[in-house]
């Protein structure tokens, strides 16, 4: 005799051995109505229209649009409310959420009692917020279009999605624009935000508190700042994309432990990338150009892994002040820049003279701007000569022993090929 798992013998019991389509008719109440007599696992298709109430999905069941119904909850509280297990929510236009940051108003909210979630291509406009995975676990948020209100200065917007104690939360292939940040995260771990799309924000990613997670793929242009990942471990930040955004590409504050990899960043008002007090990361193939600064460590960030990053025509490419050497190579192979004027004469890949991107007039620069109308004159040019001559003359800072002679472009670059 063949011994069943468990879990799967009680799932034939409870489960229906197969779901009831239910055609809702457009009108105020019909959704509810629908609900109230369907069984777990039933699908509810929707009819072309708008429908004027809000609804909450409290049990497993799916709601779909099919790309022709919107649910106007006329400004009052959240659109879609999920407090109910193995839900799917699809193909619908949702709109008229409520404006109290208090109840997080929202296009869809899953509450912390709604396990497995899924939602799948929707259009969420004008909501506070877009959607508001609120402790879910396990939850799904997929293909979504959503565009925030604009109607507000951007501090006092909602956020595109909303993460909050939300593990094993998988957040892919979403465009976001307006509203406050694409995606914020706050305690919260074991998540995923792949291939998302995010535009005029103020950042694209903001992570608090959210160890053993994944950032990757993602694209953002004309925002802020694009990803900020802040008193966080072991994080993968990885293959995307920086375009145009106004301060930083990606930023760390207290971040440890994390890699850095594959990234794209271009034209960055201020800083490719910013490192505050940020410690025993790996950045490695990553490419930075265009900025303000290529990469700026400050508040005492050590013992991070620099190599095979390309620095591409930064106004200033390495911001660091420190009396010691930081060696910016491993295992023989250092960084791309794109003003070391170097030459290779075995013509293996690597300079033949470890290079310094500060000198001891950058150190000054940095403590005393008003410094740079002597830039022109005969004695700074005399002690850039001399530390050139002479590199032990210098007060220490980067060097990298292994200098690539060519940059490597990242994969991540395939994906914008203009300037958005």
């Amino acid at each position: 005799m063949k011994l069943w798992p468990l879990s799967l013998a009680l799932s034939l019991v409870t489960l229906p051995l197969w779901a009831a389509e239910w055609d809702v008719p457009l009108r105020d109440g019909a959704i509810a109505q629908t609900l109230a007599q369907a069984a777990d696992g039933d699908i509810l298709r929707l009819s072309a229209g708008t429908y004027h109430e809000a609804v909450v999905l409290d049990r497993p069941v799916t709601l779909d649009g099919r790309g022709h119904a919107t649910l106007d909850a006329q400004g009052q509280g959240s659109v879609v409310t999920v407090t109910g297990d193995g839900v799917t929510v699809k193909g619908l236009t949702l709109v008229g959420s409520g404006d109290s940051h208090d109840t997080i108003d929202s296009g869809i909210q899953l509450k912390k009692t709604a396990y497995a979630p899924q939602i799948l291509d929707n259009v969420l406009i004008g909501n506070l917020y877009g959607i508001d995975i609120h402790g879910a676990k396990d939850a799904l948020v997929s293909g979504n279009r959503i565009e925030g209100r604009q109607d507000r200065l951007m501090n006092r917007r909602g956020n595109g999605i909303y993460v909050w104690n939300a593990p094993g939360a998988i957040v892919e292939n979403n465009k976001v624009r307006w509203g406050r940040d694409g995606i914020f995260v706050n305690s919260s771990k074991k998540n995923v935000f792949r291939n998302n799309l995010f535009r005029d924000l103020r950042f694209a990613v903001h992570y608090m508190y959210a160890d053993r997670s994944e950032v990757s793929g993602n694209i953002s242009i004309n925002n802020d700042l694009g990803y900020a990942v802040m008193f966080t471990s072991n994080v993968e930040v990885k293959d995307n994309v920086s375009i145009n955004d106004r301060e930083h590409g990606v930023m760390l504050n207290y971040a440890n432990r994390s890699v850095i990899t594959g990234n794209y960043v271009r034209g960055a008002k201020e800083k490719c990338t910013f490192l505050y007090n940020a410690n025993k990361n790996t950045f490695a193939d990553n490419w930075f150009e265009g900025c303000g600064i290529g990469i700026h460590f400050t508040a005492g960030s050590q013992d991070n892994k620099i190599h095979g990053n390309a620095f591409i025509a930064n106004r200033t490419q390495v911001k660091l002040v420190s009396t010691k050497w930081h060696e910016w190579s491993e295992d023989g192979r250092g960084n791309f820049w794109s003003d070391n004027a170097a030459y290779d004469v075995n013509g293996d890949g690597i300079g033949d003279a470890p290079y310094r991107p500060n000198d001891s007039m950058d150190h000054i620069l940095w403590q005393q701007p008003s410094a740079k109308l002597l830039l022109g004159s005969p004695a700074v040019q005399l002690v850039r000569w001399s530390q050139s001559a002479f590199p032990a003359l210098l007060p220490g800072g980067v060097i990298d022993s292994f200098p690539l002679m060519a940059p490597v472009k990242p994969e991540a670059a395939r994906k914008v090929d203009h300037d958005g």
